[in-house]
């Protein structure tokens, strides 16, 4: 299968670090004095990061990327040096890849004579632990995706509500649709209100499922949401989605992006359309 991938020119690249920020995904970090795309795993192809490059050194190529190989990512990453090495290696830890993370310290150690570095440097650096707070990789701690399960099926004293979220990010700009949150999912696609309005949102809703949310009237780049809502469908192969709305007539365009990508995917998924009155009340709930 192919698909998009960021692609830097060393020979236009300043390193001056304004695309870092803009990849939503973290794969973007300055190595050496040069923007280094630092895991194909993370890299979603929809170049939020393109505008930001004042010198053109950023482009969008279509390649083969069948499957992820771990081996492969790092005989390329070990051609950029142990400084990428390690980047690459920090960013799978960081991403909750620990399976690939081990793959490519395995090729590491069996390929340890022909480097042109010392493995048991990376070795020890990947053991160190990052100290205090901040974005000390480039990608903001705030957009890293991360899965965790519920320990207890009960909030605890004073009634309180337990969470039912099982992932993060969750807003639409930011999440990976390639993330394993939502591999073989059932998802949930809610306007950004809808939370607010309905009380028992996460019991009613979330509940088993991954969440997703957006605001039609407010967010930009709405052709993205589109792209990344198909590539849920045909390449994470979420098993249904469920579109939560408000009444009111501009949250109706959140079901026109998701009827959209719909028309632009090669599976089919049922599709499920919620709609919240105001005050907190179902107004409409049916199969589409």
């Amino acid at each position: 299968m192919e698909r998009e991938i960021v692609k830097i020119n060393d020979e236009l690249c300043d390193g001056c670090g304004k695309c870092v920020p803009n990849c939503h995904e973290g794969a973007l970090q300055i190595i050496d004095g040069k923007a280094v795309l630092i895991s194909d795993l993370m890299c979603d192809g929809l170049g939020a990061c393109i505008g930001h490059c004042p010198q053109g050194a950023i482009t969008i190529e279509k390649r083969e990327a069948e499957a992820y190989d771990e081996v492969k990512v790092m005989a390329e990453m070990v051609s950029k040096g142990k400084n990428t090495v390690i980047a690459h290696l920090k960013h799978l830890r960081d991403h909750n890849e620990h399976g690939f993370m081990k793959e490519g310290m395995g090729y590491l150690q069996a390929n340890k004579e022909k480097l042109g570095f010392d493995v048991s440097e990376v070795v020890a650096e990947m053991h160190k632990k990052e100290e205090g707070g901040g974005c000390h990789s480039g990608g903001c701690p705030g957009s890293k995706p991360m899965s965790f399960e519920h320990k207890h099926e009960h909030a605890g004293h004073h009634h309180e509500v337990g969470s039912q979220l099982t992932h993060w990010p969750v807003q639409l700009h930011l999440i990976n649709p390639a993330a394993n949150f939502f591999q073989n999912k059932d998802v949930v696609i809610a306007a950004d209100c809808t939370a607010f309005a309905y009380g028992d949102f996460h019991n009613r809703f979330m509940k088993g499922k991954s969440l997703v949310i957006a605001c039609p009237k407010l967010d930009q780049g709405q052709d993205i949401y589109v792209e990344k809502i198909r590539k849920m469908v045909d390449e994470a192969k979420v098993n249904t989605i469920t579109v939560v709305i408000m009444e009111v007539p501009c949250c109706g365009g959140l079901l026109q992006i998701v009827r959209s990508a719909l028309s632009q995917c090669t599976r089919k998924v049922p599709v499920k359309g919620i709609v919240i009155g105001i005050q907190g009340e179902i107004l409409e709930e049916d199969w589409m």
